[in-house]
């Protein structure tokens, strides 16, 4: 559907005020840029902590994605049934931050260094490994914060997401 153009002063019809998208987008760019950076911060700190030995298995890389994906599923859980989030929360958190920390990439690199070093068993095993692992954490984090929530005494945020008081 068409809004109405407006009508000038002598009667012909104008076009209306086009406001820029990118106005609007600025904000949340911004705090995804920012997330983002935190993020990969911490996942480079955690590559220097814990680096990953030439054809090992890259623990590091698939703790990162695992965790990440733990935490965006305890955090979606929250900021869409319990708490009601500033509109900037989920891009900051969920894209910028978690999406910076975890990493397809470097996964993608990790399994082609394997196959490179002649270790075929631990990269198949790697690039199966990391998303099953990766999707059960979502769903195990989600499930649990339910959970938690559920049992929560009143008064702190626990009541069901629908509304409804927990048994």
């Amino acid at each position: 559907m068409t809004a109405p153009i407006p009508e000038g002063r002598d009667g012909a019809r104008t076009a209306a005020p086009v406001r820029p998208r990118w106005r609007a987008q600025a904000p949340v760019l911004a705090v995804v840029a920012a997330g983002g950076a935190a993020g990969a911060c911490a996942r480079y700190a955690a590559a220097l902590w814990w680096p990953t030995r030439t054809g090992g298995f890259p623990w590091t890389t698939f703790c990162v994605n695992v965790a990440g994906c733990a935490v965006i599923g305890a955090f979606m859980v929250l900021v869409t049934e319990v708490w009601a989030a500033h509109r900037l929360a989920r891009p900051f958190v969920a894209t910028g931050v978690l999406g910076g920390f975890t990493t397809f990439s470097t996964y993608a690199v990790d399994g082609r260094q394997l196959f490179a070093a002649d270790q075929a068993r631990t990269a198949l095993a790697y690039l199966a490994a990391t998303p099953l692992a990766a999707l059960t954490a979502v769903w195990a984090a989600a499930w649990a914060t339910r959970r938690l929530l559920k049992g929560a005494p009143t008064g702190t945020g626990g009541t069901d997401p629908r509304g409804a008081e927990p048994s």
